[in-house]
């Protein structure tokens, strides 16, 4: 996979055929079959419905022709009443039959849907939760939203609908083609001859249309991407002022959608005429060859009109086809589109020995450790850092030169192209991910809250808290008088990502989640960058109570919050180029020291807060710097 991590030049589809290491174009009636077959029954109940309705359509034709014949007496006085009656009476028989059989036939095919869709739709939850993070940074949100949403829905004409419908128009096809044939073989040999040119006609459009809905299902996925960008960046839009030009490029995307489905549409919109020519033209050949079978004596005027009924019933399901085949065409596309995700194996998985650490003491060593997103493009350069058990390390650099890169390496949310990363003197890719995760926890200066209460949220962190413990969780951290001031207190809600609370609200939130979730190492990820002044003070309690007794690294632009750390790292170009604790680092007029002037000469700083450090033990200072 690292052979075209963060390769932009490619296209969305090849971005994920590469993913996926498959083509889309692949056939996927195979895939198809097994996820209908935990609801056989449904579908052999809608069968078995199905057949029985057909044989009520094919009742009427009998009737009306034994009425014509016998009810309706040519050769004798007037009408026969009874017979009359009792055909009346069969055929209101068959369309009660149809329209009650109709409404169990939706019922079992309802059943069937909801389940064959939300086992497909859990089964692409499931899995999109098991891929690595390097999918998420190279694949847009509305793509996997599209996936899982719209081409699973298109999927229930294909595999709920489809089958019965198919089965039932190929029984009226060969049921009405044997009766023509016992009324007279002449009318079955004129229709058969139209049904080489319509075999050919379908798999041409079953070629074409598959192509053109291929094309638009692509482009639906597009705008669809677009639009959930939009929502989750309508801040940057709007204050950046480009919602005219982000318009522009929505009906962009909508002209593209629209001129691909009209384009399909027309390349496939010959075939329900042309069927219906050949309807027209079967008719034609029907009135003709009955004609002359009456003239003849051959042919009775009843079995004509059944004859013309049979004609319609032969006839119509060729018509149907083109129905049928666009849902196929439609169907695959998009099942192909969910198959391509589903293929998609993570980058990141456990090896089969995988270990589970009960226990961290805490220490951490990066040891010639290099990485790059992109190949040749390294971020990371042949970087060695050891960190003690229980020791607060600040990160500081310029942007863009491999700070939280470290955090992602840490976390195994990518794993180093060289070198290796240890915890405890562990290669962290002999660690389960949930026993690594479970012992590093991480606050970032994008936290995430999801859609509920305060306490929800609070509850993600350990989940069979009650309330007292997280209410008590927050108090030692120093967050309680904020969150008890809130509008409804701890209950709260908290809005989609958290949009009705504070940045320094939430921010608190997410450190007394850490706090509850307990790690051995804690990685600060410019974790009060963006803290309104009013809560700064709390932040910095928190913090002091997080980093207590545990492994901290701290990455920050904002220096203040990290004098105090036990060391320092400077990071530029991917490598450690100055390692030390603040004092001796200020005074070697370094890197560091002209970071830490621009910094204090922009802020104004005067007496800052800092977080806390624990003393040292002297074993501690057996540990090198870069």
């Amino acid at each position: 996979m690292n052979a075209f991590r963060g390769d932009s030049a490619l296209s969305d589809i090849e971005l994920e055929e590469k993913f996926s290491q498959r083509r889309l174009n692949q056939s996927v009636t195979g895939r198809l079959l097994p996820l209908i077959a935990p609801i056989w029954r449904q579908i052999a109940a809608v069968i078995g419905i199905e057949i029985v309705q057909v044989l009520a359509i094919f009742a009427r034709p009998l009737l009306i022709g034994f009425v014509i014949d016998r009810g309706l007496r040519q050769a004798g006085p007037g009408v026969d009443a009874p017979i009359i009656a009792w055909a009346c009476v069969g055929l209101a028989a068959t369309w009660g039959l149809r329209f009650a059989l109709g409404g169990l036939s939706q019922y079992y095919a309802g059943i069937a849907a909801i389940r064959v869709l939300n086992d497909l739709r859990t089964r692409v939850f499931a899995h999109v939760q098991t891929l690595s993070v390097g999918y998420f940074d190279r694949t847009k949100a509305g793509r996997i939203i599209a996936r899982a949403d719209r081409d699973v829905d298109t999927l229930e004409p294909l595999l709920i609908q489809g089958p019965p419908e198919f089965l039932s128009a190929i029984l009226r096809l060969c049921l009405s083609g044997f009766l023509l044939w016992l009324i007279a073989p002449s009318l079955l040999a004129g229709l058969t001859a139209v049904v080489p040119i319509l075999l050919i006609a379908t798999l041409l459009f079953k070629r074409v249309s598959q192509r053109s809905w291929a094309k638009v299902a692509e482009n639906r996925s597009r705008f669809t991407a677009h639009l959930v960008e939009t929502v989750a960046a309508v801040r940057l839009i709007k204050q950046s002022g480009r919602d005219q030009e982000n318009l522009a490029k929505y009906r962009g995307l909508l002209e593209d959608f629209n001129r691909s489905l009209i384009f399909g549409t027309v390349r496939s919109g010959w075939f329900a005429p042309f069927t219906g020519l050949l309807t027209t033209a079967g008719l034609a050949l029907t009135l003709v060859v009955g004609g002359r079978g009456i003239a003849l004596g051959t042919l009775t005027l009843g079995e004509l009109a059944q004859s013309l009924f049979y004609v319609f019933l032969f006839l119509a399901p060729l018509q149907e086809f083109s129905d049928l085949f666009e849902r196929f065409a439609n169907g695959t596309a998009c099942a192909q589109r969910i198959f391509l995700l589903l293929d998609t194996k993570p980058e990141i998985t456990d090896s089969p020995a995988a270990l589970s650490l009960p226990v961290v003491r805490g220490e951490i060593e990066f040891r010639n450790v290099s990485f790059g997103y992109r190949p040749g493009r390294p971020v990371i350069r042949a970087l060695d850092l050891q960190i003690g058990a229980g020791e607060l390390l600040a990160i500081v650099g310029p942007t863009g030169h491999g700070k939280s890169t470290l955090v992602q390496l840490l976390t195994r949310f990518y794993d180093a192209d060289e070198g290796a990363v240890l915890l405890d003197g562990q290669d962290i890719r002999t660690i389960s991910e949930r026993s690594l995760r479970n012992h590093v926890g991480v606050v970032l200066q994008d936290n995430v809250l999801f859609g509920g209460t305060v306490l929800d949220n609070l509850r993600l962190a350990k989940p069979e808290a009650g309330d007292d413990e997280l209410i008590a969780a927050s108090r030692r951290i120093g967050a309680h008088d904020v969150l008890q001031s809130l509008p409804h207190g701890y209950a709260t809600q908290v809005g989609a990502l958290g949009s009705q609370l504070s940045q320094g609200q939430r921010q608190l939130i997410c450190l007394v989640r850490a706090y509850l979730a307990d790690p051995s190492v804690l990685v600060l990820d410019e974790a009060t960058s963006a803290i309104d002044v009013s809560t700064e003070r709390r932040i910095q309690q928190a913090l002091r109570v997080l980093c207590e007794g545990r492994t901290a690294l701290v990455i920050a632009h904002r220096l203040e919050t990290i004098r105090s750390a036990h060391r320092i790292a400077v990071i530029e170009n991917g490598r450690i180029v100055e390692l030390g604790p603040h004092e001796t680092l200020a005074a070697a007029g370094g890197h560091y020291a002209a970071l830490y002037g621009a910094y204090e000469r922009s802020a104004g700083l005067g007496p800052v807060p800092q977080l806390a450090r624990r003393q040292r033990h002297p074993d501690e200072d057996h540990v090198p710097s870069a």
